[in-house]
């Protein structure tokens, strides 16, 4: 079994790859917690594992998982990082910059899709990363939906929690549906017109992919020819293992 891990800002997750992508698991990043404090939280996940791959865009807790890993099973873990085969350019300003699951998605978009694409990961933040040639040419950031969320409801005293579901009109006819109608619609609108942006500055026939936590929510709103896949990462993590065993 390859325990494939990906460390996010707001969320962890690990999937049991035994031929599948299915046995996954979702836990709430927190900084704060310790190697003990996490095996605690993953030792019956884990305990099986032969080898262990990891991208994070998490910094503090990079040494967490490595002690964990080694002290309870003995194994090194393969960050993604510097020195690590992807299959990947990087063409930006400053290589270093660009996170470790932009890279691992653009490996799994490269081995599964095409070579030329407009990967979307709809996470903490929503990015767009420009693949073309098998290159990193750059990345657009914006919010993401569920940043959007708590922070209307944050700043918002009459406004109360509420769950995403697809709006059926633009104009909503009470404060659950307005709210979900105007948060869906303006991040699916802004989809389109970031990728229109992109394609028409691009010579390639650029793919599109979408990924990530808020994914299901937006793609009802978007063209039918935008591929949503919710295990690229995974299969980016696995990709990236094979190239360096």
């Amino acid at each position: 079994m390859t325990l494939l891990i990906d460390i996010g800002n707001s969320n962890i997750v690990v999937s049991r790859y035994n031929n599948d992508f299915t046995d996954n698991y979702r836990f709430n990043t927190d900084k704060t917690k310790s190697k003990d404090e996490y095996y605690v939280l993953l030792k019956d996940i884990i305990k099986d594992a032969k080898a262990i791959i990891i991208s994070s865009v998490v910094p503090e807790l990079n040494i967490v998982f490595s002690s964990l890993i080694e002290r309870y099973l003995n194994i090194t873990p393969l960050f993604v990082g510097p020195g690590v085969k992807t299959g990947v350019r990087i063409m930006t300003d400053n290589p270093k910059e660009v996170g470790s699951d932009i890279v691992t998605s653009a490996a799994a978009v490269i081995s599964n899709y095409a070579n030329d694409a407009i990967i979307i990961d709809l996470g903490t933040a929503t990015t767009f990363t420009l693949l073309e040639d098998k290159i990193i040419k750059g990345v657009t950031i914006t919010t993401g939906l569920f940043t959007a969320r708590k922070a209307l409801l944050g700043s918002a005293s009459q406004l109360s929690a509420f769950a995403f579901k697809k709006p059926t009109n633009v104009i909503g006819k009470n404060t659950v549906d307005s709210l979900n109608s105007g948060l869906l619609f303006a991040q699916s609108e802004a989809i389109r017109g970031i990728v229109k942006r992109i394609k028409n500055d691009s010579t390639k026939d650029l793919k599109v992919v979408i990924t990530g936590g808020a994914a299901r929510f937006i793609m009802p709103l978007l063209p039918t020819d935008y591929i949503f896949d919710e295990y690229l990462i995974f299969k980016g993590l696995l990709n990236i293992y094979k190239k360096n065993t």
